[in-house]
């Protein structure tokens, strides 16, 4: 067995009254109360989840004050295969009037919006169930119904939200990307579902820089059959003006002028002008004759009729359009924030994001707890290593969440703020393994008692497999928990169930979040071939282990698993060892096929400021970094390789595609560049001759 990092100190207990107060117990209270079955702790409550599961998902429907308009007829209906189940079947509700409940005379802030750039703007309940009901007056003016794509490609601002909630208000679906992709990223995702409304700002801001996007959707425009989507433009670039948002609750004005791509400051050919400006309208005109005062007209939709529509990553293949239903994402949002995440109506909550990341969409949930919510577009780390902390200081944030990478930038630039975040008593993270070293550093330089969640689940399932607890200690470098509900298991390469082993994550029973179906995808063969290798379980394409104790551990994507003599080898394990040497900025490791055998490539950034020490590492072959990845690790880890690059590619949510560099080294070219944020990167790949 290769050497595991579990230390069985943990690095944080929850108190006894953070436990007795919190709503998971709360909810194991009303579990006993309704079915007279005592849970002695968190694992007793997760193995009833798992072999009653129509008692616990009925439990929590009603545990949580749903608005229905049917009650369902029946809590699980198993079809012919796993994929065919489906939940709270007869039941009849709408997701965004149970987001706002209660909305619409409540003053609490709801949005806290602020850039990097210094735009903030602070919306209450109230003012966003105005704004809501102002844009879906609008996009019924405009035809919209139940079954219609409205997308946006927008910056994380309050209008994004206000634009999703006014959509499934009405029973249509929702997709967003991130202002990052460029056209053929666009097109190549929104051409799949033909919108009918697109919102969109005339771009954003990163680092303090101006990016124009308007011209992206020229591409899509032109290959999108007549009629063309409305295309309705919030401004941003050219003037975020945060005053007029708070002011729109009580009137909505149309001084702002039909926007078209020449006035934005983008040049449009003369060939392709009409195809975007045509159908181009300002937001302010956009509402402007709707009317303030008027209550939201909710359109009841069947509990497993489709909400969101998300994109994979496209790192394999083109994106898949990923169909997610109403009540899957709502129950599994509305038990992972509250029972997991400890989320009330007491609480500031933040994730940094951006819109084209499934925890945009899951934070939004938020909203149902009448919890504040904190949005924050640009970079993290501008204008300095400590805005986000600065933010959360200021704004008293209580659950503060980020990538991986984001705790892992702070620990290199030596980041402290010990007693500066009072507010602060959970931080989450996901999108790569949080590290051992990550774990201490946040407990010895953010915050000591708090509960830091490390969390994993995905895109495909618009939530998580395993995730924090606030009954659970934390040990380092471990998640604490399978998900309530969720028949989690790590499987060996025979297929027998483990613990203490690295294996294949699966899920072996059914669960409300599973995508409803792949958009355009009439035979299920793309969604079987994603999932469903074993036609009965679940297959993620993580690597992972299960401690006996119940803490999880994960060793990085299976799909780019190291394979050395035959040993299968997470990329986690390298990418932690690394961590641990100062000249390493960055990094990416592959297995490169030679004969009948697979060796270890490693490829790193390196700390140009640190050249002389670098220098000693080439002249002696990497011998020092190669023993410390062995003593780290195991020799099996040991790269047979190590080559220089000049950057890692990484998809836009952050996470190093080892695929595509795979692909490159194998002469393969790369199936979807446009899912990668800085895709300039493959240069120095392709051009290597091994």
């Amino acid at each position: 067995m290769n050497k595991t990092y579990h230390n069985d100190n943990p690095l944080w207990q929850p108190s006894k009254e953070r436990s007795s107060t919190s709503v998971l117990r709360t909810f194991m209270r009303y579990a006993t109360d309704r079915w007279g079955i005592v849970f002695d702790g968190y694992n007793a409550l997760h193995t009833w989840s798992i072999e009653y599961p129509e008692q616990f998902w009925e439990t929590l429907w009603h545990f949580f004050p749903l608005i229905v308009n049917h009650p369902y007829t029946q809590v699980r209906r198993t079809g012919q295969h796993f994929w065919q189940t489906r939940w709270f079947e007869g039941a009849r509700l709408n997701f965004a009037e149970n987001i706002l409940a209660d909305a619409r005379e409540n003053t609490h802030t709801a949005l806290h919006f602020i850039s990097e750039r210094g735009d903030e703007c602070k919306l209450s309940y109230a003012q966003v169930y105005t704004q809501v009901s102002l844009v879906a007056q609008a996009l019924r003016r405009r035809g919209v119904q139940a079954g219609d794509r409205v997308v946006a490609y927008m910056p994380n601002i309050p209008e994004t939200i206000i634009a999703m909630l006014a959509t499934t208000s009405l029973g249509a679906i929702w997709s967003s990307c991130s202002c990052e992709f460029g056209a053929m990223g666009v097109k190549d995702r929104f051409l799949q579902i033909k919108p009918k409304v697109i919102f969109t700002s005339d771009g954003y801001t990163y680092k303090g820089k101006s990016i124009r996007t308007l011209q992206n959707l020229i591409p899509l425009m032109d290959a999108l059959d007549n009629p063309k989507p409305l295309v309705v433009v919030v401004p941003y670039v050219d003037g975020y003006d945060g005053n007029i948002r708070n002011n729109m609750h009580t009137t909505a004005t149309s001084t702002t002028a039909t926007i078209s791509p020449t006035k934005q400051g983008v040049e449009v050919s003369a060939t392709n002008k009409s195809s975007l400006s045509d159908a181009t309208v300002s937001y302010a005109t956009f509402i402007a004759e709707s009317v303030a005062s008027h209550a939201i007209e909710f359109v009841a939709c069947n509990a497993n009729d489709p909400l969101y529509i998300l994109f994979s990553s496209g790192t394999v293949g083109a994106p898949k359009a990923i169909v997610h239903g109403i009540i899957g994402t709502l129950v599994q949002h509305l038990k992972e924030l509250a029972l997991h995440c400890n989320l009330t109506s007491q609480d500031t909550i933040f994730f940094y994001t951006t819109c084209g990341w499934m925890m945009w969409n899951w934070v939004v949930s938020a909203l149902f707890f009448k919890a504040t919510l904190v949005l924050y577009e640009g970079n993290p780390f501008y204008p300095n290593v400590r805005s986000l902390l600065d933010i959360a200081k200021r704004t008293h944030i209580t659950i503060f969440g980020a990538g991986a990478r984001y705790y892992q930038e702070l620990q290199k630039n030596r980041v402290a703020v010990p007693k500066s975040l009072p507010a602060l008593q959970t931080v989450l993270s996901t999108g790569s393994p949080l590290s051992p070293e990550s774990f201490r550093y946040i407990y010895s330089a953010i915050k000591s008692d708090i509960q830091v969640s490390s969390i994993s689940g995905g895109t495909d399932i618009i939530s998580c497999f395993v995730l924090g607890c606030p009954l659970l200690p934390v040990y380092e470098g471990e998640i604490q928990c399978k998900g309530l509900g969720m028949a989690v298991e790590v499987r060996d390469s025979e297929g027998l169930s483990v613990t203490n082993e690295k294996g294949e994550l699966v899920c072996t029973s059914p669960f409300p979040s599973m995508p409803l179906y792949f958009w355009n995808d009439t035979d299920t063969r793309l969604y079987k071939a994603a999932y469903f290798d074993n036609p009965e379980i679940w297959t993620h394409g993580d690597y992972a282990e299960i401690r006996d104790h119940g803490g999880i551990c994960m060793h990085g994507r299976s799909d780019s698993t190291l394979n050395p003599g035959g040993v299968r080898i997470g990329t986690a394990e390298l990418y932690r060892a690394l961590e641990g040497v100062e000249y390493v900025v960055d990094a990416v490791a592959i297995g490169h096929t030679k004969g009948h055998d697979s060796e270890i490539l490693l490829f790193i950034v390196v700390d140009n400021a640190d050249s002389e020490r670098v220098d000693r590492a080439m002249q002696s072959d990497w011998k020092e970094l190669k023993m410390y990845i062995r003593k780290q690790t195991s020799p099996r880890h040991v790269p047979s390789r190590i080559y220089i690059a000049p950057d890692i590619p990484r998809t836009l949510s952050g996470k190093t595609s080892e695929r595509c560099v795979s692909d490159l080294i194998h002469k393969r070219e790369p199936k979807n560049i446009n899912a990668l944020a800085n895709p300039q990167s493959l240069a120095f790949f392709r051009s290597l001759s091994l």
